[in-house]
């Protein structure tokens, strides 16, 4: 079976940075959101996924999240969304 596509973030993904990824074209389908990369996120991090959630779910698609950083991770808990992250085991 061939592996989704790969949408790579890098770098800062915050408040200053994050609206020029909200319309960036992602794959048809299914596809994996590999966070590796990321070296600074807050909360409008959490807000792009979401939106890419949703988007890929409009479309039929489902999303993993890989190398989901601690802190995205705590803030998710801390919101009380945890559940909707489709992270990687």
């Amino acid at each position: 079976m061939t592996e989704p596509p790969v949408v790579k973030l890098e770098g800062t993904l915050t408040f200053q940075t994050v609206a020029a990824s909200l319309e960036r074209p992602l794959p048809a389908g299914d596809f994996i959101i590999d966070l590796g990369g990321v070296t600074q996120a807050d909360s409008a991090a959490l807000a792009l996924l979401l939106a890419w959630l949703r988007r890929a779910k409009a479309g039929g698609g489902r999303v993993e999240l890989r190398a989901l950083p601690e802190s995205l991770r705590a803030l998710a808990k801390l919101y009380g969304i945890d559940a909707l992250l489709p992270v990687a085991a």
